[in-house]
């Protein structure tokens, strides 16, 4: 199996939208598959592989079995793939003048045109 470590969601075969419930059940199916007491004896590379995407599928439901956990986890991807944050000069009217609102700047996501 040739997934990325990292990321928990390609471990379980699955996507950042799964429920908790899917997440469950993929957990589930890769224990099902890769457990040492089902397994078939025979070939130890089999078995190599199979232990490994075994720890991957216990590291990955850690991380994504917990909602509070994986709201963390998803805070953190989405944090390093958005743009970089911009500093913008905001000048403000002189205090005291009524007849202009202050002026309110939240947070400004840029996305690239298509």
């Amino acid at each position: 199996m040739t997934t990325d470590r990292s990321d928990p969601y390609a471990v379980l075969g699955l996507t950042a939208h799964a429920t908790q419930e899917e997440v469950r059940r993929a957990y589930l199916a890769l224990l099902r598959q890769h457990h040492p007491d089902v397994r078939r004896p025979g070939d130890p590379t089999d078995d190599a592989v199979s232990d490994a995407t075994l720890q991957q599928a216990i590291a990955a439901y850690l991380v994504l079995g917990d909602p509070a956990s994986r709201a963390r986890f998803d805070r953190r991807t989405t944090a390093s793939t958005a743009a970089p944050r911009v500093r913008i000069r905001v000048t403000r009217p002189t205090p005291g003048r009524a007849d202009q609102p202050p002026i309110l700047a939240g947070p400004v996501r840029w996305h690239p045109s298509r």
